[in-house]
């Protein structure tokens, strides 16, 4: 499986826990010899502009942040492009699924699911999405921007109660109906030993041998980018089983 990732991702470019050194290199460290490691290439700025207001980019300029958040969406876009034909996963930070039109917060400053999916809604490549976000905290900014554009659907399964409450609304959602494209926004904080203490690593493997499963029953297909997951001792680990998975699937 390709994967998306750039050497800038490594660099620690806030004090957040989205930044923090070793985040992408526990990853990387986890990949080695089982993916194909792809260079990430900036977004195009039109293709940030037409999700987000031009006061919000240029203030993420004035934070010295946008080199580094058009090279996360661009690797979404990527990610996306390619997905459309085979599975694959964008290694990138900062996260975006708390960014919206206008504002971000939560570690985002750019939408990288959004802009990856209106890219192509845009290009006329797809006429629905299913946007999977199982990051512990619910995506926001992707359903401000997306929501309301009626060929995306969003679901964030966080109200869940147990791991086989939460792996059974996945599969549900997934097989309403047929999509053009599944897009996963991969957040890893929901991990029994990260922030949310409910996840194994084998319901990554189960989600993404879902995802697969669901992309090939509706002749579409499927990527999956980055959010959250700050306990590095796991997180390599699990990224390493989402994609396990979704090969599987």
């Amino acid at each position: 499986m390709k994967v998306f990732v750039h050497e800038r991702f490594h660099d620690v470019y806030t004090s957040d826990p989205a930044a923090a050194p070793g985040r992408i290199a526990a990853v990387v460290t986890a990949l080695q010899g089982r993916v194909d490691f792809v260079a990430a290439e900036p977004a195009e700025a039109g293709d940030i502009l037409a999700v987000h207001e031009p006061a919000h980019v240029e203030d993420v300029k004035r934070r010295g942040l946008y080199e580094i958040a058009a090279l996360a969406a661009g690797g979404a876009a990527q990610a996306a492009e390619l997905g459309l034909v085979e599975p694959c996963f964008a290694l990138i930070r900062p996260p975006g699924h708390h960014a919206s039109a206008g504002n971000a917060w939560g570690f985002c400053y750019f939408n990288n699911m959004a802009i990856a999916m209106d890219r192509l809604h845009r290009k006329g490549a797809i006429a629905n999405a299913f946007v999977l976000d199982f990051d512990m905290h619910f995506g926001d900014g992707t359903v401000n921007i997306l929501g309301g554009k009626g060929y995306a659907t969003i679901f964030n399964p966080s109200s869940a109660d147990s791991r086989a409450a939460y792996v059974a609304s996945v599969e549900e959602r997934l097989a309403s109906k047929a999509w053009d494209i599944i897009g996963v926004s991969a957040g890893f904080d929901d991990h029994v030993a990260d922030w949310g203490g409910l996840l194994a690593t084998d319901d990554y493997r189960t989600m993404g041998r879902l995802v697969r499963g669901a992309a090939l029953q509706s002749k579409g297909g499927c990527f999956g980018i980055l959010e959250g997951g700050y306990n590095h001792q796991v997180l390599g680990g699990n990224v390493l089983a989402f994609i396990e998975g979704m090969e599987e699937g």
